[in-house]
């Protein structure tokens, strides 16, 4: 019963201290409310509805800062993210038997910006960004579209947590 009285005493402590520690999650803004109208991205791509992937993942993403409102009106809202699909390029990296490709590099170029709407203030603001993945050419057609449209999704999702990441890292700098 003697080991109990001193378990309660060092939990405590231990809460007390790592609580105190001074972590602070760099991906949860904490600063004042903010609304953020995103806008559908330009998309000078052929690939139809890729503006609208971007666009979901990105509304994902700011939907996880409970201080930040994602909005799809302009009015009232205290930011902008607007953004251009530039290109989408399809290299062959390696070739098998008769010459046919094996692997493919998926290379999307993108532009975004995010704004103050209220002061005029660029927050954040890449002119060009590429976004690489490689994937596989499979033995069918299905297979080998599959392989591209989960590459596709791996790099929406990376840019949309990098874009999210960094307006946060701007944000609390204000």
């Amino acid at each position: 019963m003697k080991k109990f009285t001193y378990i309660l005493p060092l939990l405590l402590l231990s809460a007390l201290v790592f609580s105190g520690c001074g972590y602070r999650n760099p991906n949860v803004y904490t600063g004042p409310e903010k609304t953020i109208y995103i806008t559908t991205w330009n998309n000078r791509t052929n690939v139809l509805s890729l503006d609208i992937d971007i666009y979901k993942s990105l509304v994902k993403w700011f939907q996880k800062s409970g201080k930040i409102n994602v909005t799809n009106k302009r009015e009232g809202s205290d930011l902008i993210l607007a953004g251009e699909i530039l290109s989408i390029d399809q290299p062959s990296l390696s070739y098998g038997a008769k010459q046919a490709a094996t692997e493919v590099k998926l290379k999307l170029k993108i532009r975004y910006i995010v704004k103050d709407l209220h002061t005029g203030k660029v927050v954040l603001e890449v002119p060009s960004e590429l976004w690489t993945e490689d994937y596989l050419v499979g033995s069918t057609s299905t297979e080998t579209s599959d392989n591209e449209s989960e590459a596709l999704d791996t790099i929406i999702d990376d840019l949309s947590q990098k874009i999210y990441r960094a307006a946060i890292k701007e944000l609390t700098k204000e």
